[in-house]
């Protein structure tokens, strides 16, 4: 019978966890700001993490590979990658970490194991980052600009060099921009620092200078004015929807490419990780990042397109409410959007159904699609219920979603939850556009139905899509593992 662990070595093992914690925080920094690389485990950031943070992640990584995965490991894992010369790269080690004790037997170390591993890195051709500019600067123009700018330094691939706005630029409206900036009623303050320059009318965010340009019409703005050229517009504004307005921009001088963060007429609209492939930016100067629940929806149905085939099925998305929607009962020009959004659940209608078989043409036609918006500010629930091709069971269809969300082209785009009480507000902040729910899938009795849970933070998900959409148009995607 094994001896019980006393209180004293159990305090001495946690604090050996955090010290290590500790020190693995300090090897990510040194890598991110010395050498371009970021490390990220099963997906996961790591930058910017507390020690907590980083040993629940651990946690979380032993679940979904049915191993305990050490933070021990992590540490000299990391401490190899650095001694390594590595070009710009986004490595997880969370994955290498088990290939490598799963291969242990045939390598003679980790440094050896690593360059094996890596040796495509070396292949990579040097990344020069591009300029970005924010048109508009609501909730998605914000979360873009936090990500952009919390982590700036020599392994920025896009640099956030302005945001434009319809507003006079007065000291108190830049002080206004820069407040809503700080502070965020859901995703909280933001980890830096925002201050105004009004005599250069810009932002200094974490240091760097943002500028913040007034422009009724976006072809009338010079940009190269502002040391910024051939610019990528990152369109948050909804008000530019289709190729000839979205071509406006492309007027203004300094623009090289537009990425809409809506779903666009006219212009390829792209799920990043599904069809981003089929659309190369030599020869496009306009996308669109679709909506925030085509994005959620699109990935889990081309794993199950893929593998089980679908007749047809109908997605009902449980959507947080948002600004087009009244706080109290007014006029709009929907009829149930008008009233409350705070006070009622809402029947309004989604294009999501349709939108996925411009990622996924094989099921056009196949799909229907409605809305609730409920009283929630953020944190959404797409509900998939598809009639299949094969027969399959439940736990094969979890197998199927969880290979794919640790392995392949969808490991950013998926995340496997096993959480058994998952709520809303348990989702808020996750950089996965569809989060599966494991716990709550249902599998008809015939093995010919299923219905699928897909929940998706609608802001921080979706923004977290539109970056690396971005960086594929920008061509600044770097040289990555996982």
């Amino acid at each position: 019978m094994a001896s019980k662990p006393t209180y004293s070595s159990e305090i001495a093992f946690q604090s050996d966890r955090r010290k290590a914690a500790v020190e693995l925080i300090k090897i990510i920094s040194d890598l991110w700001y010395d050498f371009s690389i970021e490390l990220v485990l099963f997906r996961n950031q790591l930058m910017d993490r507390n020690v907590s943070e980083i040993l629940k992640l651990h946690e979380y990584a032993g679940e979904i590979i049915n191993k305990p995965i050490s933070i021990f490991d992590s540490v000299e894992m990391a401490q190899a990658i650095k001694l390594l010369n590595l070009p710009a790269s986004k490595l997880d080690i969370g994955k290498l970490t088990f290939e490598y004790h799963k291969e242990e037997a045939t390598n003679h170390s980790i440094s050896s194991f690593l360059s094996k591993k890596l040796i495509a890195a070396n292949q990579q051709p040097k990344l020069k980052p591009k300029d970005v500019v924010l048109y508009g600067f609501g909730r998605i123009g914000r979360l873009v600009a936090r990500e952009l700018m919390g982590n700036s330094g020599n392994g920025s691939q896009l640099r956030l060099r302005a945001i434009v706005t319809r507003d006079k630029l007065t000291p108190t409206l830049l002080e206004k921009r820069a407040a809503l900036l700080r502070s965020d009623s859901i995703h909280g303050d933001f980890h830096g620092t925002v201050r105004v320059d009004t005599k250069l009318q810009a932002l200094i965010i974490n240091g760097m200078t943002v500028y913040i340009i007034s422009a009724a019409k976006p072809e009338d703005i010079d940009y190269t004015s502002f040391d910024i050229n051939e610019a990528l517009i990152i369109d948050n504004t909804g008000a530019f929807r289709d190729q000839e307005a979205l071509q406006r921009h492309l007027s203004a001088k300094g623009v090289k490419k537009v990425l809409l963060t809506a779903p666009g007429k006219g212009i390829p609209n792209i799920v990043h990780g599904v069809n981003h492939l089929n659309y190369a930016p030599e020869n496009i100067d306009i996308f669109s990042a679709a909506s925030c629940t085509t994005n959620a929806i699109t990935p889990i149905l081309k794993v199950i397109e893929d593998s089980l085939g679908v007749v047809h099925g109908h997605l009902e998305t449980i959507h947080a409410y948002t600004n087009d929607q009244n706080l109290v009962d007014n006029m709009h020009s929907k009829y149930r959007r008008g009233r409350a959004a705070a006070l009622n659940m809402v029947i309004t209608e989604t294009g999501a159904g349709k939108a996925v078989s411009k990622a996924l043409p094989s099921l056009e036609n196949k799909l229907t699609s409605n809305a609730i918006r409920v009283p929630v500010p953020n944190g959404s629930l797409a509900i998939l219920n598809l009639e299949i091709k094969k027969t399959t069971t439940l736990k094969n269809v979890n197998k199927l979603i969880k290979t794919a969300a640790l392995s392949g082209a969808l490991v950013e785009q998926i995340k496997y939850e096993f959480n058994d009480e998952l709520v809303s507000s348990d989702i808020v902040g996750s950089t996965a556009p569809a989060i599966y729910d494991s716990k709550a899938t249902i599998v008809s009795p015939n093995k010919k139905n299923i219905i699928l849970y897909i929940w998706y933070d609608n802001e921080f998900g979706y923004s977290h899509q539109v970056i690396r959409l971005a960086k594929y148009i920008a061509k600044v995607r770097r040289f990555t593992y996982y």
